[in-house]
């Protein structure tokens, strides 16, 4: 599976990222993947892999490049529950600095526009798919490109219902993408869950928020104690089918 290191242009500096595509050459559909708050690792980077041998260009940028190249920080093979506070508490502080909408957007524009011309990614709507925070930023993604975006997901998603004037859940009425949220038992109260779908049947896009059963937040990592292999393989069912439906491969 090719891979590659890249660098992004961005209004704020460079961001570093990671590509996997097909190894049978052509041009593939583009997908924009956003971590979870630890980043990209090696978890992250077999995820992209999985998803490139599935037909798709796969980007997975660092959205902490203003701090430097992924890793930001140390982290450990395995994300145990033991060092999680730690590890967490010295991560909010980049997480909160760069997780403005200001931010995002501006980075949104700079990923979209060097995914779309990447010599490997064909013409056409890309998806966009994040996890935890990751589903902040693919949700803002999609709604700010709504001519580009043809597909969201977000999986184990945070801060997606906030009483912030530009909570996500309020830029629902902008997308035009198919959508797919794949939660964890506890993740979104019912009330939570049910303002959301309001919010996305109101706007007439195809969706589905779906609780996987037996899982806990974070279920599709496979570096920490979340990692649940049935909720991953849900996670692929759910995120190939939307894949399939909304972006044409070769």
């Amino acid at each position: 599976m090719p891979t590659k290191t890249l660098r992004i242009p961005t209004a704020d500096g460079q961001a570093d990222a990671f590509a996997a595509f097909p190894d049978r050459g052509g041009r593939h559909p583009g997908v924009l993947m956003y971590s979870d708050a630890f980043g990209v690792r090696p978890a992250l980077r077999e995820m992209a892999r999985e998803l490139a041998g599935h037909g798709y260009y796969v980007l997975v940028p660092n959205f902490y490049y203003r701090h430097g190249p992924a890793p930001v920080i140390e982290l450990p093979e395995h994300i145990g529950e033991e060092v999680r506070p730690a590890v967490i508490g010295r991560l909010m502080p980049l997480l909160e600095a760069d997780i403005t909408t200001e931010r995002v957007l501006r980075d949104a524009d700079a990923y979209l526009t060097f995914l779309t011309t990447q010599p490997e990614v064909s013409a056409g709507p890309v998806a966009v798919t994040g996890y935890c925070i990751g589903t902040l930023l693919a949700l803002r993604t999609a709604a700010a490109h709504p001519d580009q975006v043809a597909a969201v997901a977000g999986f184990h998603p945070g801060f997606v219902v906030t009483d912030a004037p530009d909570s996500p859940h309020r830029l629902v009425p902008e997308l035009t993408a198919e959508v797919h949220l794949g939660l964890a038992e506890g993740d979104l109260s019912p009330e939570i869950i049910s303002e959301l779908n309001q919010a996305l049947d109101a706007a007439r896009v195809g969706h589905t928020c779906e609780i996987y059963p037996d899982t806990i937040h974070g279920f599709t990592m496979s570096d920490t104690d979340a990692f649940s292999a049935a909720g991953l393989k849900r996670h692929w069912d759910r995120l190939l089918s939307l894949l399939d439906r909304t972006l044409a491969t070769d």
